[in-house]
């Protein structure tokens, strides 16, 4: 695999990293690339969760903790400078061959290093059982991405008042229980130091390198800015220009794909001006140009979402999510 060489390589907030994925999958030759990142404690959300539900906010504020949106599915991470974050950028658009060429380099790695690590499942790397790495996938035209943890160490106090439903379990089980199902690798290998191990990790497993110049820097920060964007970071507000869109939000479940928070806005005719998608679903290419602009403009009856819908899977956007099942989501006349 090419690595991204960044200059300065710490000197960035976290959405400068999710830009540099977008740039490379957009901007270089259909390659295998990687890079990592270390970064000042920061809470990242996935694409489809509440963040004032999911993050303890004024806890982060009080703790100077960032708070940041991926493009990626999943639930909550939490990420500081004893924590390595890996991204990898590749031309193959297969989810399942690209975690598992993703999880079986690293994994392969880590055994070279003397860590008898795994992957195991869809998206985990584990040693033992115990979870070393986890990490999350999404697409764009032509090229899957999947970035994700690797544990040298981590504060367990900042990462478990810092996200709202891991406190909730530290008060109900415990430290241990959490501990329990984590692994570092500070504790597999208490003689190697965080940049002996980080070191190690990447010349193992990079062939080449790409250096980014001030110019790709420049056109990252572009990016970068979407990130920052409150109506992404804390969901989309309804367009009231004229007072005459309708907004409500509502929660269905669907047996193998999970519980979905839809925020529909109509106007007058009952025409969708705009949805929203939030819950514990795993996405598996973009949502929005994959499947939610497809909505707008369309009556809110089942023949207009089913004719609009003709031309695309959404199983292919939404693991185990059938076109039926969407449009029922989405009419609030899910069972």
């Amino acid at each position: 695999m090419k690595n991204i060489v960044v200059p300065n390589g710490s000197a960035h907030r976290l959405p400068f990293y999710l830009a540099l994925e977008e740039w490379v999958a957009y901007n270089l030759p259909p390659e295998d690339y990687f890079f990592t990142w270390i970064v000042a404690p920061t809470v990242i959300a996935g694409r489809n969760q509440d963040i004032e539900k999911e993050v303890d906010i004024t806890y982060c504020r009080s703790k100077g903790i960032d708070i940041c949106r991926r493009r990626s599915g999943g639930g909550c991470v939490f990420a500081d400078t004893s924590n390595i974050m890996v991204s990898f950028i590749t031309p193959d658009t297969d989810v399942r061959t690209t975690f598992s060429a993703y999880t079986g380099r690293v994994a392969a790695q880590l055994r070279a290093m003397g860590i008898d690590a795994e992957a195991s499942g869809r998206n985990d790397i584990t040693v033992g059982g115990r979870k070393i790495s986890g990490n999350a996938f999404y697409h764009v035209p032509g090229r899957s991405i999947v970035h994700g943890t690797m544990l040298y160490d981590t504060d367990m106090e900042l990462m478990m008042n810092a996200i709202t439903p891991s406190r909730a379990k530290l008060e109900s089980k415990k430290v241990q229980s959490v501990q329990s199902h984590i692994v570092t690798a500070r504790e597999l290998m208490p003689g190697m130091s965080f940049q002996e191990f980080h070191s190690s990790l990447v010349a193992g497993l990079a062939d080449s390198t790409y250096a980014l110049s001030e110019a790709d820097i420049m056109a990252v920060r572009e990016i970068e800015q979407n990130y920052y964007r409150p109506e992404w970071l804390y969901g989309r507000k309804a367009a009231s220009d004229n007072g005459t869109y309708i907004t409500k939000t509502f929660t269905g479940r669907i047996d193998g794909v999970g519980e979905l928070v839809v925020t529909l806005t109509t106007d007058h005719d009952d025409r969708i001006r705009g949805v929203d998608l939030k819950g514990d679903f795993f996405l598996l290419s973009d949502l929005d140009s994959g499947l939610l602009k497809t909505l707008e403009g369309v009556k809110l009856t089942y023949g207009a979402l089913s004719k609009a819908l003709e031309g695309t899977d959404t199983g292919k956007v939404i693991a185990g999510m059938t076109n039926s099942a969407f449009i029922n989501l989405i009419t609030n006349t899910i069972d």
